[in-house]
């Protein structure tokens, strides 16, 4: 399997290459030359089997340079009860009648992140020791992609990790447990603007290939292919919980923001996998919501990105929505470099209103959107806890009110969690008058000393951090 630049880079690499790299030459992200179809038989082969065998036979169609063994020796090394709470791991739970939540936040860090970051945490571990190398994780995060990568990467031989965050806009569960962490190879630092402006960082250090090399810089977000495909998985499990059949048609709400969770499910869909649709939930933030009814993607500035009470999605620029388009457009690297480096570069917006590939967004992709607010995401919470005697976070509360909207008879309604409500527990009390439950090993964790640096919303601040941190 070898893999290509959105961007048209001429190279073409394998996995293990792409885990190490994170972004292409070219400032592009990776994808497959073609995807792997799946077929009836495969299905119903796949219905059967336990999630780090079902991880196995999916991740081994994109991944051909490390021995099967390995590969398959990782994934149960990975997805285990001990580690994800629950033998089934993604366990499937019918709210009411066609709506379903598939419960992705049983991992160390409560987040569904935790999902691919504990595989690519084992991954990197594998393939560096397997080099003799190092590697410099840096990331952004806007809540959970960073207490999951440094959970997974935490005392892993051969990884540092330097992830940014931006400064106060983070809820104090998450900003304790990431900056609580003492471990010698994790580096915490708090950017004066907001999680695009981190995002903005860790693509322009990606870009200074010197530096890249010099430093041996990686990623963990989810420009990085093998996060992306570990999350497909939790499509075809949560598929095979949902539907008695493999013709059975099932659609799933994504709460979205950086557009990496809902274009695993893109990828599932490519593969064969029967998804009728794709509905992207958005907050205030609502980027994706105006494309997939408009046609227009327009990235806001840092003043315009509003701060909301489901604060891991407010982004208004989706770095994965690139893979997306691409494909959208028909894999043609030439106009995918106009729309997101001439359009959006200098216009800060593009527009497929008018072209045909545009409609296909809803008809052969299957994609549909919502928006919620403050108060949309408070009834929410009170409508579930009260109805279902289910509590949820806020973003999985954006998720379900999209879902609403969507529902199709006779096709089962998936919803992806994506944290468990005390990480957001301000709003759960503003939503219920009480706090939710805490797991006993997070008591008491936003009291702990605290392991962060502050710096600027500046790239080269930064790489002077890690140049310093790596003497």
């Amino acid at each position: 399997m070898n893999y290509l630049s959105t961007r048209g880079h001429p190279d073409r690499k394998r996995f293990c290459e792409i885990l190490l790299e994170g972004l292409a030459p070219d400032g592009g992200l990776y994808l497959p030359e073609t995807y792997p179809q799946i077929d009836a038989a495969t299905l119903a082969k796949w219905r059967k089997l336990p999630y780090a065998e079902l991880a196995f036979e999916i991740l081994s169609l994109y991944i051909d340079d490390i021995p099967s063994a390995d590969l398959k020796a990782i994934c149960a090394k990975t997805y285990t009860a001990e580690v994800f709470g629950t033998d089934e791991i993604v366990p499937l739970r019918e709210l009411e009648d066609g709506v379903y939540l598939e419960a992705l936040s049983n991992g160390p860090t409560l987040a569904f992140k935790d999902m691919a970051m504990q595989l690519l945490g084992n991954l990197f571990e594998y393939e560096l020791a397997r080099r003799g190398a190092e590697l410099n994780i840096l990331g952004a995060t806007s809540g959970d992609t960073g207490s999951a990568a440094e959970y997974a990467m935490r005392g892993k031989k051969g990884v540092r990790v330097f992830m940014t965050s931006p400064d106060g806009r983070m809820s104090p569960f998450q900003q304790a447990q990431m900056f609580s962490l003492q471990d010698a190879n994790i580096h915490n630092i708090a950017i004066t603007g907001v999680f695009d402006d981190c995002q903005d960082i860790v693509k322009a250090v990606s870009n200074d290939l010197a530096f890249k090399r010099k430093y041996r810089i990686g990623t963990v977000n989810s420009i990085n292919w093998a996060r992306l495909l570990a999350q497909v998985v939790y499509y075809f499990a949560g598929y095979f919980q949902a539907t008695a059949s493999n013709d059975q048609p099932v659609s799933f709400t994504v709460p979205s923001g950086n557009f990496g969770n809902v274009c695993a499910g893109h990828v599932a869909r490519m593969m064969g996998l029967p998804i009728q649709t794709l509905v992207v939930a958005t907050n205030e933030n609502d980027v994706l919501d105006e494309f997939f009814r408009t046609g227009v993607y327009r990235v806001r500035a840092a003043v315009d990105t509003h701060e909301t009470s489901s604060p891991s999605m407010d982004i208004s620029k989706a770095s994965n929505f690139e893979r997306f388009v691409f494909d959208l457009v028909g894999r043609d690297a030439a106009r995918l470099r106009q729309l997101f480096v001439d359009d959006l570069g200098l216009q800060g917006a593009f527009d497929l209103s008018a072209d045909p590939a545009f409609k296909q967004a809803a008809g052969r992709f299957g994609f549909r959107s919502g928006r919620s607010t403050h108060a949309d995401r408070l009834a929410m919470i009170r409508d579930t806890e009260k109805r279902f005697a289910t509590l949820i976070d806020p973003h999985t509360a954006d998720g379900l009110k999209a879902a609403r909207e969507q529902l199709t008879p006779g096709v089962p309604m998936v919803v992806l969690e994506t944290a468990l409500p005390i990480k957001f527990a301000a709003t759960v009390v503003e939503a219920l008058g009480e706090e939710p439950a805490r797991p006993k090993k997070f008591e008491g964790i936003e009291a702990l000393p605290k392991r962060v640096v502050q710096l600027p919303a500046d790239a080269e601040a930064v790489k002077a951090y890690i140049a310093e941190h790596c003497d």
